[in-house]
């Protein structure tokens, strides 16, 4: 009997080996605690905590509590800064009239939406919201959902499996890809921005997948610069491919009336699938929405969990908020025109300064200054200790030799705040040891 069990054995294994899936040796651990230094952030973290010891004279700016509003500027223990560390982009999370319609929204409905919206947790202004964000972005149908996060990693996880192919810019939010990551479905990265890249893979992969879903972003969030949305959308029509566009930092801030990267290329509504914002940019609230066709956000409302089902309700407050943060914005046109002024001439300075905006697109509210690893830290600290902030982004949350502080503009930023940032960062790079 041993030796049958052992040609038995020694007949599957070649069985396995020809159809290539023979298993692994099993992986043996010596049965130590669990210890942090496998993460490599851990090393990052006890670098930067190391940076700023005590006595070392530099101040840690990240997890500071501000204590007023946030606009151009903010307080923190009663000091006024300057501030490009903010999504506040049409400065209307401290209107008063955003701040009434919240307070009316509390008294009317409490602070809690009660339940899953299925269920008991849906509020009238859920539905006006949803119908004045797809108004307001040409879309047909939307739905509004706790956090912006979550429903990329919800929307892409459901729908999507390991039948399916996912094609993503390299430098997509990591929100999407952990959404890859939960579909099952291959996932396949292209160059940033590199259209002939996407072309071939969708010339190699297709045919071999069921659903093909490309994901891109409408402003890039650590580069300031924008999808070729019109060749992507060329080449997902050659291909049958599904396109995604996460704008989170393009919806209410890029185009003409802020409407997002279709209204700037003047590509159709129609020909995108699906779109995601959020509303804690320039929408003054939190949470996440999703616009599309009807009957593609029908699907998602009723049956994609981690969206609607599964899951609270947005909050009263937070609905109250993007609801009238919206209306005003479109009311208002001067806001979406001034933020992008600011965005240009922020630009304009920083390159006349000697300073590398890499490939930030003018009038895009995000413009990254790029600095070197070992000196964004020391930098950030020091912009700190003269009233500006500005924070810093390194590996591994961009590629190790693309460290940079990334500036957030808004409209309630004026010239006196850029010259003076721009001005303190040359200052405090030149003399930096």
């Amino acid at each position: 009997m041993p030796q049958t069990k052992k040609k038995l054995e020694e007949l599957l294994g070649k069985v396995r080996s020809s159809i290539g899936c023979q298993q692994a040796p099993a992986a043996t651990y010596k049965p130590v605690p669990p210890s942090l230094s496998d993460y490599p952030e851990h090393a990052l973290l006890q670098s930067m905590q190391q940076l700023y010891r005590e006595g070392s004279g530099l101040r840690n700016p990240y997890f500071l509590p501000r204590s007023a509003e946030v606009g151009g500027t903010l307080r923190i223990e009663e000091k006024d800064y300057i501030t490009f560390s903010n999504y506040n982009y049409l400065g209307l999370s401290h209107d008063p009239r955003v701040r009434q319609a919240v307070h009316e929204a509390v008294d009317r409905y409490g602070c809690h939406a009660g339940a899953a919206r299925m269920v008991g947790g849906e509020i009238e202004l859920h539905a006006q919201l949803e119908a004045e964000l797809a108004d307001f972005t040409g879309f047909e149908d939307a739905l509004v959902s706790v956090g912006g996060y979550s429903t990329n990693v919800a929307v892409i996880g459901y729908l999507l499996d390991r039948r399916d192919l996912i094609l993503h810019d390299e430098y997509m939010h990591n929100s999407g890809l952990m959404g890859a990551v939960m579909s099952g479905a291959r996932r396949i990265a292209f160059p940033h921005n590199d259209m002939d890249a996407l072309e071939r893979l969708l010339r190699e992969h297709r045919s071999q997948h069921r659903r093909t879903l490309i994901v891109v972003e409408g402003a890039y969030s650590m580069d300031g610069d924008l999808v070729d949305l019109p060749r992507v959308v060329e080449l997902k029509q050659r291909h049958g491919a599904w396109l995604m566009v996460d704008e989170a930092h393009s919806c209410g801030t890029v185009g003409a009336t802020g409407r997002g990267v279709c209204e700037y290329f003047g590509v159709s509504t129609s020909d995108i699938d699906l779109m995601m914002g959020t509303l804690s940019k320039s929408f003054a609230s939190c949470g996440g929405f999703l616009v599309g066709r009807r009957e593609l956000i029908d699907l998602l409302r009723h049956f994609c969990p981690g969206l609607l089902l599964y899951s609270t309700g947005i909050s009263p407050a937070n609905a109250a908020a993007a609801l009238a943060a919206l209306r005003l914005m479109r009311e208002e046109p001067e806001r979406v025109a001034k933020l992008q002024n600011n965005a240009r001439r922020f630009r304009e300075l920083a390159i006349a300064n000697g300073l590398d905006c890499r490939t930030a697109v003018p009038g895009v509210p995000i413009v990254p200054l790029m600095i070197d690893n070992d000196g964004a830290l020391k930098l950030m600290s020091r912009l700190f200790e003269n009233g500006v902030i500005a924070h810093a982004v390194m590996h591994p949350v961009v590629p190790r030799d693309a460290a940079r502080l990334r500036c957030f503009i808004s409209a309630e930023h004026d010239e006196a705040m850029i010259q003076r940032t721009l001005e303190l960062i040359v200052a405090c790079t030149t003399h930096q040891p």
